[in-house]
């Protein structure tokens, strides 16, 4: 009698490809990504490794979601603006605003002539209506790209004039003096480290001075003997002022009175203010280019149609959630900076009610949560989380939506400020399918008692 062959029976490749779940992956992720799923798993159960009636199975646990490598993340750490995460969330108002922006839409194109119409006239006059006092406005792909935009146009061959305590380095190794000075400008550094004075810059000024540049130190506080200057004490120098507020916040903010912002900006003497659209503001990644009435207006004019504005021009997607950000409700980001700590508290012992009776070891604490991304430096923001045992953090990153904490003092803390409400229950179904795959939890009979232990209320993180 002849054996047959098992790896005869492993279904040929266009049959699995016509599969009808396999042909929806097809239309939403490709044929190319998942023909090499259907291999790969024909391959193994060729090898005995599959059997032959979960081949298709296999294919479709191989396959991501959609048809990028990026996953989504929870952010439980506390930070608002994480920039490991991307920073400022989109309101939904934003998101269909790109999904919309997402076909061919009417971005550079005025429907009542047919011709050509100016391309993002509706978020400049959105960003110039959420900042009365600006006479002119301009959007770039990052607030990098604005102040070398700016310094191109204005200091190509001549000088900028900043303090030395503002040269400072922006992240991932990238500092405001290599980026200034790759622009073609030279940098005339004024006052020491931690004391500057405007005597200091009316001195350095000359000829050749292109403008005084003050930068936010949006990343660190220097304490002690310092002094630095105000900008109505730099306004009156006789070259244009252009401040760099970084976390491009637009307006002052009751919970961060030290942090600058545009309004003020502008309204104090600067020329010219540059900002980040995806900090404080809450949108997507863009520089913000603002001038002040008459100087400033005229400048970002000169600016628009300098050859490099072109290369640093933003898409229709970011045009779109920008201006969408400015005209809808309130960002996740200013929901989440502006949330009591009483409604923090409450989210927390909620969950972990909900934890405890299926057997999980959690806690509800106080901690304290920070504003992140490059802005406001030194502020704390009180907040409130949910407390795992230490083996938690790695496991719940690894998992399907991963789930980003912080570890303190041996114990993953889940902290609910920078996480939306309506994410409760899919944190709560995360550290559940964790807690399934590890020790810890109470026996079966406790669990269908459904009454967890008693809940640590309002304790600190870190007792």
């Amino acid at each position: 009698m002849t054996r047959v062959d098992p790896r005869r029976h492993v279904p040929r490749t266009d049959t699995l490809l016509a599969e009808p779940r396999v042909a929806d992956a097809v239309q939403r992720l490709g044929r190319v990504r998942v023909k090499a799923a259907v291999v790969d798993a024909q391959n193994r159960s060729r090898r005995g490794e599959l059997p032959t009636d979960q081949v298709v199975d296999a294919v479709l646990a191989a396959l991501p979601a959609a048809a990028t490598d990026l996953r989504p993340v929870l952010n439980a750490t506390g930070v608002l603006l994480h920039t490991n995460l991307g920073r400022a969330p989109l309101s939904a108002a934003a998101r269909a605003a790109v999904e919309l922006a997402a076909g061919t839409c009417d971005v550079e194109l005025d429907l009542a002539t047919g011709g050509r119409g100016p391309r993002g006239s509706a978020a400049i006059a959105a960003l110039l209506g959420a900042v009365p006092g600006a006479g002119a406005a301009h959007i770039v792909n990052n607030g990098a790209a604005a102040l070398a935009l700016v310094a191109s146009t204005l200091a190509f061959g001549r000088e900028i004039v900043i303090a030395r305590g503002e040269l400072v380095e922006i992240g991932d190794g990238f500092r405001i003096p290599d980026l200034l000075t790759s622009t073609g400008a030279r940098l005339r550094e004024v006052g020491a480290t931690n004391r500057v004075s405007r005597a200091d810059y009316a001195a350095a000024i000359g000829a050749d001075t292109a403008f005084v540049l003050k930068v936010h130190p949006s990343n660190f506080v220097v304490s002690g003997f310092t002094r630095s200057c105000e900008l109505d004490e730099l306004a009156d120098l006789g070259v244009p002022l252009v401040v760099d507020i970084g976390s491009g916040l637009l307006t002052p903010h009751p919970l961060l009175p030290a942090e600058p912002d545009a309004a003020t900006a502008l309204a104090t003497g600067a020329t010219l203010v540059t900002a980040s659209g995806d900090k404080l503001l809450g949108g997507p990644q863009a520089g913000l280019l603002l001038g002040a009435a008459g100087a400033g207006a005229e400048l970002v004019g000169r600016i628009r149609r300098h050859p490099l504005a072109r290369a640093m021009r933003v898409d229709k997607l970011t045009l779109a959630a920008f201006e969408a950000t400015l005209l809808g409700p309130l960002p996740p980001v200013r929901l989440a900076l502006e949330v009591t700590t009483d409604q923090l508290r409450a989210r927390a012992e909620r969950l972990v009610a909900r934890l405890r009776a299926a057997g999980v070891e959690a806690t509800a604490c106080d901690t304290a949560s920070t504003v992140g991304g490059g802005g406001a430096p030194g502020v704390v923001l009180p907040s409130a989380a949910v407390a795992l045992p230490e083996r938690y953090a790695a496991a719940l990153r690894a998992g399907d939506p991963a789930v980003l904490g912080r570890t303190e003092h041996g114990r993953c803390l889940l902290d609910l400020r920078a996480l939306a409400p309506e994410s409760d229950a899919v944190l709560a179904a995360a550290v559940l399918a964790v807690a399934g795959r590890q020790e810890g939890v109470l026996p079966d009979a406790q669990r269908q008692q459904g009454v967890p232990p008693a809940i640590p209320s309002g304790g600190p993180c870190t007792s």
